[in-house]
């Protein structure tokens, strides 16, 4: 019977890794599809402005970056990434920043404002009324950039499901006999 559990067990992990690979080649369809919109959409923009208002002498001089990639781990011990943009806090950043007692009522201390954590928006390198076509660009690739943090989630789910199934093809063999 143990074998029997064994290919039933094998069965639905199998079943479960062709799943997640047939996912994977649809977010990898729609990850081209939303790049691809998004260059469209850059070189529509680079038509409207004209080819030098769009383009590399228009970065900022100190770039920050817009968005950070966020891993935790599962129950099951499989890694999750995701995308957050770079001024979102997490849960574990929320709370005081000093683990000191403050006074809440006291003599008014003027200090220096704290610069805002929010980068700036990168269309406003290209000026205030930037084309629609610029904006869509960057949705585009915002999208790209959530479908591949997507997909290298799901990769490391199908090596683990991989690693599972060599593992019970090799449990199987030692308790079935080979067969001539």
């Amino acid at each position: 019977m143990a074998a029997a559990d064994l290919r039933a067990e094998l069965d639905s992990l199998l079943l479960q890794l062709l799943g997640d690979l047939e996912e994977l080649e649809t977010k990898r369809a729609a990850l081209n599809a939303r790049v691809e919109e998004g260059w469209l959409s850059l070189s529509k923009a680079r038509y409207a402005m004209g080819a030098k208002s769009v383009g590399p002498l228009q970065y900022a001089s100190r770039m920050e970056p817009q968005v950070c990639v966020l891993t935790s781990e599962a129950q099951d011990g499989l890694q999750k990434l995701w995308v957050v943009r770079a001024g979102a806090q997490t849960p574990e950043e929320v709370g005081p920043r000093e683990p000191a007692l403050r006074r809440r009522k006291g003599p008014n201390k003027t200090t220096e404002p704290e610069p805002s954590p929010a980068p700036q928006d990168p269309l406003k390198w290209f000026g205030i009324l930037v084309p629609h076509s610029l904006r869509q660009a960057q949705a585009s690739f915002w999208e790209g950039l959530q479908l591949a943090a997507d997909m290298a989630s799901l990769q490391i789910r199908i090596d683990w499901g991989r690693s599972q199934l060599r593992g019970l093809q090799e449990k199987l063999k030692q308790l079935e006999p080979r067969a001539a």
